[in-house]
């Protein structure tokens, strides 16, 4: 510490110098785990997975400079945490948002290069030189003659015929039957699949392969590039053009080849989820049930946390804990577990539940075929696993509120409901806030009961795209884009987004009420 320092009252930490040794191996390492993320880098690029690769050397170049530069030794705590939001919140975050602005589906799964190699790489059988098929000599060990359509004659030596793909030379001969006496077409019938795991090579090097019981025809490729990016069909004659707008390769009558390629589609898959009548109806009436359903699971469950806490806080009840023992089971029972079991009890022919209503009332509910019914059953398994969440919630507050009040109250002659909603209620709804908006984006996209329970069904008629009366926004977003015969992974990454905003906006709404009440 110097004298200047001293004089000013500064506080100056001495940083310990590093040895050479520790320094050659700290900058050895971070080279080392440096290169081997290049190597996976390259890997992903190679593999057409640029985003990825991308992300790996933005996380792995960051990470080499945080752990071997002695500048950003305080960014080592935090770096680990960055990393994670960066993988895990970040990436999905953008990588959606950028499918939303695509066409990617099921039928425009490739990228252009990958959709044009596959119409190149396909062949055809060029039936105008096809070779007359036949087999002389022994049928165990036949030799394969063709007879070309100028005449020419090609046999090949004694075969052992297998249903392996093996390639044979053949060799002109003078006259077939010099290969031998030919077989019949039945014992030609018998050999048909080891015949059609067999590829006939001719003195110019043409292939050959089976094209039918009587004939070995050349493959040739069937379409051909041309300067313009479009595409010469030998087959059929025609033409194919890549159409950028759609993303396929069309005909001259304008039909969709597929398959298709990924291109931008701009704002159009928003612009469908608000305009198109087979989405936007959809759209509309599952978003009104996900807020419905999330808000009525939180208030009911709540309301019935809160008074079974009341209850059970009462001191003349006797087997208290016993109670609470069995009010709290349902939320230490795995949810999917439960939520199974009462897809058992609430099954139309042969539930428990159905069974009991039809000997008592004779009524035996549609639950999973009518909307309404279905959607009570939602709420109700829903409100049997959050209810005891917020009974335990609501106990905790309770022990918070200061005894004297309720002497104060049984002086001026209160009850114990007035006391409820006098005194208990206003001294815990506080802080109830925060966890009760929690708790509304929790089942804002509570998938799994949906999923399980339900799937979604029964479905809404007329919809453009895979939609159920019981879907909430996350099922509904799943069911597009992994499900039926749809996959519309733009489409669903668009209405994904709006989840999240949705959702974000929640919790700024959540944290801005835990400001307040600080």
């Amino acid at each position: 510490m110097s004298s200047a320092d001293v004089a000013a009252g500064r506080r100056v930490r001495h940083v310990p110098r590093e040895s050479l040794p520790a320094t050659a191996l700290r900058w050895g390492a971070g080279l080392a785990a440096w290169l081997a993320a290049l190597y996976l880098v390259a890997t992903m690029y190679a593999a057409g997975q640029i985003e990825i690769g991308l992300l790996t050397l933005v996380v792995a170049t960051a990470g080499v400079i945080i752990f071997t530069t002695a500048r950003a030794y305080t960014w080592r705590y935090v770096f680990p945490g960055l990393a994670g939001v960066t993988v895990f919140i970040l990436f999905p975050l953008l990588f959606t948002t950028s499918i939303a602005f695509t066409n990617y589906s099921a039928r425009n799964i490739l990228s252009f290069e990958r959709a044009r190699a596959y119409f190149l790489d396909q062949t055809y059988l060029a039936e105008a030189g096809s070779f007359a098929l036949a087999l002389h000599g022994e049928a165990d060990s036949p030799r394969l003659v063709l007879t070309g359509p100028e005449g020419g004659v090609f046999a090949s030596p004694r075969l052992t015929l297998a249903e392996t793909p093996t390639t044979v030379k053949l060799e002109e001969v003078v006259r077939p039957t010099a290969a031998g006496t030919p077989l019949g077409r039945r014992d030609v019938i018998k050999q048909r699949k080891a015949l059609a795991a067999l590829t006939a090579v001719l003195p110019d090097g043409r292939a050959l392969v089976l094209s039918s019981l009587r004939a070995f025809a050349a493959r040739a490729p069937r379409f051909t590039p041309n300067p313009d990016g479009s595409l010469t069909d030998a087959k059929e004659g025609g033409v194919l053009t890549p159409d950028f707008a759609t993303g396929f390769f069309t005909t001259a009558a304008g039909d969709a080849v597929s398959p298709g390629f990924r291109v931008r589609v701009g704002w159009l898959n928003y612009v469908r989820a608000f305009t198109d009548k087979g989405i936007q109806g959809p759209f509309l009436e599952i978003f009104a049930w996900t807020v419905s359903f999330a808000l009525l699971t939180v208030v009911i469950a709540f309301l019935l946390g809160f008074i079974l806490a009341a209850l059970l806080q009462w001191e003349r009840l006797r087997f208290r804990g016993l109670y609470r023992l069995c009010l709290i089971l349902p939320y230490a029972v795995p949810a999917f577990i439960s939520i199974l079991v009462f897809r058992g009890l609430f099954n139309q022919e042969f539930g428990e539940i159905n069974l009991l209503l039809d000997s008592l009332f004779g009524l035996k509910p549609r639950w999973f075929t009518d909307v309404w019914l279905a959607r009570g059953m939602l709420l109700i398994v829903n409100i049997w696993l959050g209810f005891p969440y917020m009974m335990i919630l609501a106990i905790g507050f309770m022990q918070a509120i200061p005894r004297d009040l309720y002497e104060a109250s049984a002086i001026e002659g209160a009850g114990p409901v007035s006391n409820a909603f006098r005194i208990t209620l206003p001294n815990i709804i506080g802080p109830f806030w925060p966890l009760l908006i929690s708790a509304f984006a929790y089942n804002f996209n509570n998938f799994v009961i949906v999923r399980l329970l339900t799937d979604g069904r029964p479905d809404i008629i007329g919809a453009s795209t895979p939609a159920g009366s019981n879907d909430i926004l996350a099922s509904y977003t799943y069911r597009i884009a992994f499900l039926d015969s749809g996959q519309d992974f733009g489409l669903a990454s668009a209405i994904a987004t709006l989840i999240f905003i949705m959702v974000a906006g929640i919790a700024l709404l959540q944290l801005r009420l835990v400001e307040v009440k600080r």
